[in-house]
């Protein structure tokens, strides 16, 4: 329980959409903290959310990606027989959700946008060309299909992202020629142009994240951290809360022109030499919001009170400087970067010792303390690494699973007939 928040006089039965990424796991633990009554779904049945006192129940279901039909059909059943206070989407079941959104809320609270709205932040060509329309910054931007339009377009150094991709999956940087071939190889491998393909100038500077959620188009809380240290996949291992009033901005007309109803995310960059933020992509749910709960804003809590219908007045703002860790992303980070045994053993004796960088740093995804049962992901991730430490990128995609959409899936979703 953190002081000076507010907690809703009696549980609420809380379900969520499923359990392997790091955003589902941090949000257990702030639901768990305030005595909400947690069950999960997920098609992993060793999901990272299996070790946690606080699920007092598991789902196995169908995967999302390969079968969302089945997974929508399950979760329909579960909510029939069942009462739950709120469906709790943590990650690209959202997409799901909102398509489906009227059904799914005769049976429950659910905190979600317009199905289009949804859509236009989901998708990185959409988020692209809001960002046009409102005036807000962003990197210097081409949305192409084919082969040809992207060589045309490209600018060296480059970034390449496909428009749907998450945990930085399709995303290519293109600094020469061979990175160029290796991305337009992975592209046609990946199907991508059948779909919209992002290319944007590459801008050196700090890349931070902003979280907000919003009842009806009206942003009531906010929250923004910085990188400290690396992880892998594009994750933190340490981060730090910042104040940032023009992005709070930025995150409010976002959310005001699409009617936003629930959670966003955004990240940007702070270019070298320009205090103009930078938008570069958006997230249509709260990434790993423990930060925001250790700075003093639960907005967890605060989601769960709008998906009952409720209209609560706006948080204040979080504390600046407040730093937190995932140690399993510091473990898999130093193995990505060439860590030896040697080097893992350290970065173990650091994290168990809280000494710098973690001096004054709380856990965020498996704090031990608290839920003990959690060591046993975190310590089957060091022992993997000391035996093997080029597993780090295999461990890191184990995350990129059943549980989030892929092309065909989504067209299946958009489809005329889908439920």
């Amino acid at each position: 329980m953190m002081a000076g928040m507010t907690y809703p006089a009696k549980p609420f039965r809380v379900l969520v959409s499923e359990g392997n990424s790091t955003s589902a796991r941090e949000a257990i633990t702030i639901l768990g903290l305030a005595g909400h009554l947690v069950e999960v779904c997920d098609p992993s049945r060793y999901c990272l959310a299996r070790f946690s006192r606080f699920v007092r129940k598991f789902h196995h279901c169908p995967g999302l990606r390969d079968d969302p039909a089945g997974f929508l059909f399950f979760v329909d059943q579960l909510l029939s027989a069942q009462r739950f206070d709120v469906l709790l989407p943590t990650h690209e079941q959202g997409f799901l959700f909102a398509r489906m959104l009227q059904r799914l809320q005769a049976n429950t609270g659910l905190a979600l946008p317009s199905f289009a709205s949804y859509r236009t932040a989901h998708s990185k060509a959409g988020f692209s060309r809001l960002l046009d329309q409102l005036g807000l910054h962003q990197p210097a931007t081409a949305i192409v299909k084919t082969e040809s339009e992207l060589r045309a377009a490209i600018r060296l150094p480059a970034v390449v992202k496909t428009s749907v991709g998450t945990a930085s999956r399709g995303i290519w940087f293109v600094r020469d020629d061979g990175d160029l071939e290796s991305a337009l190889h992975g592209l046609h491998a990946s199907g991508a142009f059948a779909g919209e393909v992002l290319v944007q100038d590459l801008v050196t500077g700090a890349t931070e994240k902003a979280q907000g959620v919003f009842c009806r188009g009206e942003l009531l809380g906010f929250h923004a951290y910085r990188q400290i240290a690396a992880g892998v996949g594009g994750g933190e291992a340490i981060k730090q809360s910042v104040a940032r009033p023009q992005v709070r901005a930025q995150l409010a007309a976002i959310g005001e022109k699409l009617d936003w109803h629930g959670a966003l995310s955004v990240d940007y960059i702070l270019p070298d030499g320009s205090a103009t933020p930078l938008l570069i992509d958006c997230n249509p749910r709260l990434v790993e919001p423990m930060n925001a709960y250790r700075s003093g804003v639960d907005l967890v809590g605060l989601l769960l009170r709008i998906s009952q219908g409720e209209r609560p007045a706006a948080a204040s703002d979080s504390r600046e400087d407040v730093q937190t860790h995932l140690a399993m992303q510091a473990l898999l980070g130093c193995a990505s970067r060439g860590g030896t045994r040697r080097d893992l053993v350290r970065e173990c004796r650091r994290l168990a010792t809280g000494s710098a960088p973690y001096a004054g740093s709380s856990e965020e995804l498996t704090p031990v303390r608290l839920d003990w049962i959690s060591a046993a992901p975190l310590a089957a991730i060091a022992i993997s690494l000391l035996i093997v430490p080029k597993l780090s990128v295999t461990l890191a995609r184990g995350g990129w699973g059943a549980h989030l959409l892929d092309l065909r899936s989504i067209r299946l979703i958009e489809s005329d007939g889908f439920g």
